[in-house]
């Protein structure tokens, strides 16, 4: 089943079970994805589903930022609200790689290219972002590669 089918399903669930938050989510997300199709029908090219992990990791990036700045505020009500929706926009996400995977594909792709230092943390992360987009998180495969390259 595709993301489309998906949030059909999981929309017409939340109407049904009255979940107001996950009903919120999944409108706003079905919104987006059709924004993003539409700018894609633009250039002259279709939604991948690289496109929709983007357009959901976008949403959680917004999430991340505003549960940060709510609990600078003081407002944790709000801050509560942003991590529940948080929590239901992860569950879209493909199954995310562990640390342990990562990081023997970044041995695995230093020892490929030949880095051997700070100065080759462009080339590695370039190659191993390549292949584990949407399956890894940007800043934890960063923080690995800087380990493994001893970058300071």
């Amino acid at each position: 089943m595709g993301l489309k089918e998906k949030l059909q399903e999981d929309l017409k669930n939340a109407m049904k079970s009255g979940d107001k938050i996950r009903l919120e989510v999944v409108r706003m997300l079905q919104t987006m994805l059709k924004r993003k199709e539409i700018e894609r029908k633009g250039e002259g090219k279709d939604l991948t589903e690289e496109d929709e992990i983007q357009v959901i990791k976008s949403e959680i990036k917004k999430r991340k930022e505003a549960i940060e700045l709510f609990e600078k505020g003081g407002r944790n009500d709000l801050a509560e609200k942003e991590r529940k929706e948080l929590e239901i926009l992860n569950e879209y996400l493909p199954e995310q790689m562990s640390e342990e995977e990562i990081k023997n594909f970044v041995e695995k792709v230093i020892q490929e290219i030949g880095a051997t230092g700070p100065k080759d943390l462009g080339k590695v992360m370039g190659a191993v972002m390549k292949e584990l987009r949407g399956k890894a998180d940007g800043a934890l495969v960063q923080k690995i590669v800087k380990e493994k390259l001893q970058v300071q």
